[in-house]
């Protein structure tokens, strides 16, 4: 099975908090749980609607952030991408429990009361 995972990113090591606040996107082509490439893109603005729109034109089939907004995620599984929130630390951790099925989604939205949109 293919799959194209992404991770938002300021220094493509660690997942930021927030995705629509990263400086660049991390994305790992996996077959058969094995990671094949890397490549990084640079995300357009953040506006409502692009970044999921973006993501779903590079393929993109999950994303795991720290935390996104209900309509993000809305808007992420309309285009067919699975999105997992909670997640924190570095990248490749993250990665291997999450082809190891042990990273579990917090499910966890941002109210955007209390999350940092500046």
């Amino acid at each position: 099975m293919k799959q194209i995972i992404a991770f938002p990113s300021n220094n493509r090591e660690e997942v930021v908090e927030h995705f629509g606040h990263c400086k660049e996107f991390s994305l790992y082509y996996i077959e058969d749980g094995k990671t094949l490439s890397i490549n990084y893109l640079t995300p357009p603005e953040h506006v409502p609607g692009a970044l999921p729109k973006f993501l779903g034109e590079h393929h993109v089939t999950t994303i795991i952030t720290g935390g996104m907004g209900a309509k993000a995620i809305t808007l992420f599984k309309k285009n067919n991408i699975e999105v997992i929130l909670g997640a924190q630390g570095t990248i490749l951790d993250n990665l291997n429990a999450y082809l190891s099925n042990d990273l579990v989604s917090t499910g966890s939205a941002c109210n955007h009361d209390g999350c940092d949109h500046h």
